[in-house]
């Protein structure tokens, strides 16, 4: 599985099982970077796409009504619950996998780097905005993308350079690695933000993701649901200031190979 295709499996198999081009919700993106950051394979979250909406597709055969449209991902939350649970049975007995070839990412270092430029440019703006800590918080971070973009570019001693994740080689680098580096500056960029940001608007944040989820806690965990409500004020959060996502998975389809 190309590592950043996570998102968009999920996103496009939901559509084409739905039926139309309904664009996923904040929360929706929010539920599936619980599944990434849990571990759930690409392969599993869509079999419990499959499951919800072939369970779906029969109870519409077998009824008089007109059936209800899907209107969110999180509809499918507890068939894909019921989907790593089929999995962990299965995989028990069974004989470790043989590793699979390594494959690319699609990503190229140039692409990457103006990424990364750009994301910087709109952290120095926001910072221009924000109270203390936050706008430390931003400009650090931004000079940080700086600094991890530089070595990105091709160059006469890029050659020479050590290979890490802090001083990355346009050949050899490697995206996870860089990847966590950035979810690490989105962390502390919240944290920041949660610091600054006035009680009623935190108040109004958590009351609009209890709103949004309310049709689904019955489908839900409540480790899950309390993971996608975090994630929903995170997202909000960055929003509000017109902060950029960092990672790597939120690099617009134009940045990748």
């Amino acid at each position: 599985m190309n590592y950043f295709n996570y998102f968009t499996e999920i996103e496009t198999r939901f559509q084409q099982r739905r039926g139309s081009l309904l664009m996923l919700s904040t929360l929706d993106w929010a539920l599936i970077e619980t599944w990434r950051e849990a571990g759930v394979p690409l392969e599993t979250v869509l079999r419990g796409i499959d499951a919800a909406f072939d369970k779906h597709d029969a109870q519409a055969l077998r009824s008089s009504r007109r059936p209800r449209k899907v209107n969110g991902l999180a509809w499918c939350a507890q068939a894909i619950l019921e989907a790593v649970e089929h999995s962990r049975e299965a995989a028990i007995g069974t004989a470790p996998a043989k590793a699979a070839e390594p494959r690319d990412s699609g990503f190229e270092a140039t692409r990457i780097h103006r990424y990364l430029e750009r994301n910087a440019a709109l952290l120095t703006a926001a910072a221009t905005h924000l109270a203390a800590p936050a706008n430390t918080a931003a400009t650090e971070a931004a000079a940080r993308l700086t600094e991890l973009a530089a070595p990105l570019l091709p160059s006469p001693s890029a050659a020479e350079a050590p290979a890490s994740p802090a001083n990355l080689k346009p050949q050899t680098f490697d995206l996870e690695a860089l990847d966590r580096i950035l979810s690490v500056l989105e962390e502390k960029l919240v944290a920041a933000l949660l610091t600054v940001a006035p009680e009623a608007q935190l108040v109004s944040l958590r009351e609009q993701a209890a709103r949004e989820l309310a049709p689904y806690r019955g489908k839900m965990q409540a480790v899950q649901i309390k993971q996608v409500q975090q994630q929903f004020l995170q997202k909000r959060l960055l929003e509000a200031h017109s902060i950029p996502r960092l990672s790597l998975f939120y690099m617009p389809h134009e940045e990748q190979a």
